[in-house]
């Protein structure tokens, strides 16, 4: 549920430099997003056709762009994505991670019309 605020959040950025930018339509709207972010693309879809209805973005496209997640071994230093659920290192099998990617979620672009 919470994709509900994360949203919210995303239209009232979006409505604001729509706004700076004297739109009359926002038509895309590129969002990154990490697969560490537990962010699910479909909710965010379906609560933006209920939220953004009666504003400049009611018609506006959602194009989303997923981040793997990515991993550096702070034992033998082997870069890796998560593959399944495990998330221990494929090379020597350490715990001790860093994480380098995945966790993302922003908005990248937004195309208007004037």
């Amino acid at each position: 549920m919470h994709e509900l605020a994360v949203t919210q959040s995303i239209l009232g950025v979006v409505l604001d430099h729509a706004a700076k930018a004297n739109a009359t339509k926002v038509t895309k709207i590129y969002l990154v997003i990490g697969d560490l972010s537990s962010i699910v693309d479909e909710s965010v879809q379906f609560y933006w056709e209920i939220i953004a209805k009666d504003t400049l973005a009611e018609q506006a496209e959602l194009v989303f762009q997923r981040v793997a997640a990515t991993f550096r071994c702070l034992e033998c230093q082997t870069v890796y994505q998560l593959d399944g659920q495990a998330v221990f290192c494929p090379s020597c099998g350490s715990s001790r991670i860093e994480v380098l990617g995945g966790e993302e979620f922003y908005i990248e672009a937004i195309d208007i019309e004037t």
